[in-house]
């Protein structure tokens, strides 16, 4: 692969290597990374501040609407504008400590005011512009939040406006005025270029988000300063980012994907972020993106990707492509297969939560097994272990857990669930924090997801994991996606049931439901197959494209 850009700094040195150095072995394997920083650590001063001087006109980030209209921002006007916003917002009374919420959906206002609350030392709260007035309301109660940015578009002014009623929490608007409410047009605009430097901790909390999506109790999650520090193995030897390159995530700016790929690792690296800001995905616009801005590096959940092969991808070319990546559900062998039958290119998976940063991953210079979310990071020690907090053998199905190498928290691991000591100390229970979601790792060391403790389907003494079936069921032709589900069952605790989108041309009829039963038993246990076949016109999606297996399940156990 062709260079995509000189060093940015001193001789051969880059700003990412001033904090992150790999610990490799006599064959170059990466062992351990070792991250160093100081106690006022703050991404935007010390690395964004920092390329808008070495090098200010080189691009930070480039943003496309689905209209076609386009703006591009340097790492100095990322400097300037964040400066602004800084400015504003602390006029506003927005001091250290204080929270923000952001519904700011794929604008490019999204990364100018991030940068601002971390220069004054604020928690960043970014929020879906899907959850409701009720959900914003209990949002700005548990974070005290002094402030909500967010886009006038869709009814979200309306929804911010009716749940902050009352509250002593200021409203600022994105794009077209909305009745007296700030602009931040306008706060930009008034605000000084330039801003000192407010002192804060790497221990101070800078981002809380919350992992209740658009259902449940809102329980947030608390990032501190250190946070971005642990996506630089992500974006350089997973996403394989290089400086200068183009760097496209498909995510919301409302949850955490945003972190993982269009923020952190991809700046400390000298890359720039692509941002497509779209109502309706259509893959034919997403891959004439890829091809039109010649991105370089892509990460999307399986559900894009489902789509995209759908296309006829030797239409479009993706020469400038080198990477493509996958996260945040299990990805089907059969979408990830066609896909690299159509591009050449392999689809390497990797797994995390809200909760921490990259966990296991195929690496850039990695082999992608068919099937698995790749092996542990090296900025982890990753065990599986069963209820009583023993590991398991290879082969065996067990929890997802993570073990301090020194017994402190690692890099990367969330400090703290937001007025819920509890709930946090139970996740560390015997001093490994446990993720709750279960995989089996193999001889070698890669791990297969099963799914979430609460997806795993326990049916007449049988642990069947979802994935699992839904990959098989992804096979047969007639079948565009699944999600596998326990149903409740009198005598077999519940049943394994498979909710099914077909592909047109595909009638919903008995026939077809036995077809694709006969199909599974055909390629597992017997006991896995799906005794409950539900045709259906589409399956819930989070914004991020990942099916909500917790929605049909909770359905069903209400009904």
């Amino acid at each position: 692969m062709k260079s995509l850009g000189k060093w940015v700094t001193r001789g051969n040195t880059m700003i990412y290597e001033d904090y992150y150095k790999e610990i490799k072995d006599d064959s170059g394997k990466i062992t351990d990374i070792k991250l160093t920083y100081g106690d006022d650590f703050n991404f935007a001063y010390d690395v964004m501040d920092r390329f808008a001087k070495e090098v200010p006109d080189q691009l930070a980030l480039l943003h496309k609407t689905a209209d076609g209209i386009k703006k591009r921002f340097s790492f100095k006007d990322m400097q300037v504008l964040s400066n602004k916003a800084a400015n504003g917002l602390k006029s506003l009374g927005i001091r250290r400590g204080d929270s923000v919420l952001l519904l700011l959906k794929r604008r490019y206002e999204f990364w100018i005011s991030i940068l601002a609350l971390h220069k004054l030392g604020a928690v960043a709260v970014p929020t879906s512009h899907m959850v409701s007035a009720e959900d914003i309301r209990e949002r700005v109660r548990l974070s005290g939040a002094k402030a909500v940015i967010c886009v006038n578009a869709d009814d979200i002014c309306s929804k911010v406006e009716n749940a902050i009623e009352g509250l002593l929490t200021c409203q600022i608007v994105v794009g077209d005025a909305y009745k007296d409410k700030k602009s931040f047009d306008q706060m930009l605009e008034s605000g000084e270029s330039s801003f000192d430097r407010v002192t804060t901790k790497v221990t101070d909390p800078m981002l809380y988000y919350f992992t209740s999506g658009t259902n449940g109790a809102p329980k947030a999650v608390i990032h501190d300063f250190s946070y971005p520090l642990a996506h630089i193995f992500t974006a350089k030897n997973w996403h394989g980012v290089k400086e200068k390159g183009l760097h496209l995530t498909v995510a919301d700016s409302g949850w955490a994907k945003t972190a993982w790929g269009k923020l952190y690792g991809q700046w400390f690296m000298g890359a720039a972020i692509m941002v497509y800001d779209y109502e309706q995905f259509y893959a034919g616009d997403m891959l004439r993106l890829l091809e039109e801005e010649k991105v370089n590096t892509f990460c999307a959940p399986p559900t894009i990707y489902k789509y995209l092969v759908l296309e006829d991808l030797k239409k479009y070319n993706l020469e400038n492509l080198h990477y493509v990546t996958t996260a945040g559900e299990s990805m089907p062998k059969e979408v990830s297969k066609k896909f690299t039958d159509m591009t050449g290119l392999t689809v390497r998976e990797g797994f995390g939560q809200t909760e921490t940063a990259l966990q296991t991953c195929t690496t850039v210079d990695g082999q992608q097994v068919p099937g698995s979310i790749g092996l542990a990071s090296p900025l982890y020690h990753i065990e599986l272990v069963d209820e009583n907090n023993n590991p398991v053998p290879d082969g065996t199905e067990g929890e997802i857990v993570i073990v301090p190498k020194d017994g402190k928290r690692p890099a990367g691991v969330f400090a703290g669930y937001l007025c819920s000591e509890d709930e946090y100390k139970e996740v560390w229970d015997g001093g490994i924090y446990h993720t709750k979601d279960m995989a089996i790792r193999d001889k070698e060391g890669h791990f297969f997801f099963v799914g979430r403790n609460d997806d795993v389907i326990k049916s007449s003494g049988y642990r069947i994991g979802p994935s699992e079936v839904e990959d098989i069921l992804m096979r047969h032709p007639a079948v565009f996606e699944c999600a596998v589900t326990g149903y409740p069952s009198k005598t077999r605790g519940a049943l394994v049931k498979a909710s099914i989108v077909l592909n047109e041309g595909y009638s919903p009829d008995n026939r077809l439901a036995v077809e694709l039963q006969d199909f599974v038993k055909k390629n597992t246990a017997i006991y896995k197959y799906p005794r409950l076949i539900k045709f259906e016109e589409s399956l819930p999606h989070n914004a991020n494209g990942k099916i909500l297996r917790s929605v049909i399940r909770k359905k069903d156990y209400n009904k």
